[in-house]
């Protein structure tokens, strides 16, 4: 049995992206997206994403609409659906998310956004496969 006290977990990483957990069909991911940050724009063509923000204020920008996000909120990103999170409060935008299937290469770290962007371009960040 895998158990995270989530919340507290995510509000304590300082990283822009932390895999928390990978199994066959899913995975569990915390981000901090620092004031006046971004997770960036993109599409992932045949992955599910749940988001669910634990602290700070942004906006979701799925599919052409935009939504202010807050604590307690929960974004749900078919795949296939161009997406993006902006933080745009004083204090980091933290939360957590589950892909399904995996999106990203299990117990991959990301302190930046830069060093997420970097390992994806030279094909560092891939998830498992069976």
């Amino acid at each position: 049995m895998e158990h995270f006290t989530i919340a507290t977990i995510a509000e304590q990483s300082p990283d822009f992206r932390r895999v928390l957990w990978t199994g066959e069909h899913s995975q569990l991911v915390i981000m901090t997206i620092p004031e006046g940050g971004e997770i960036g724009e993109e599409v992932h063509e045949d992955v599910d994403q749940i988001l669910t923000f634990v602290s700070g204020v942004g906006e979701a920008r799925v599919a052409g609409s935009k939504r202010k996000v807050v604590s307690g909120d929960l974004v749900v990103v078919p795949a296939g659906t161009k997406h993006n999170f902006v933080n745009t409060g004083p204090n980091p935008l933290v939360l957590y998310t589950v892909y399904g299937p995996a999106e990203h290469a299990d117990k991959a770290v990301h302190r930046t956004k830069e060093e997420a962007d970097a390992a994806e371009a030279a094909g560092k960040d891939e998830p498992p496969t069976d």
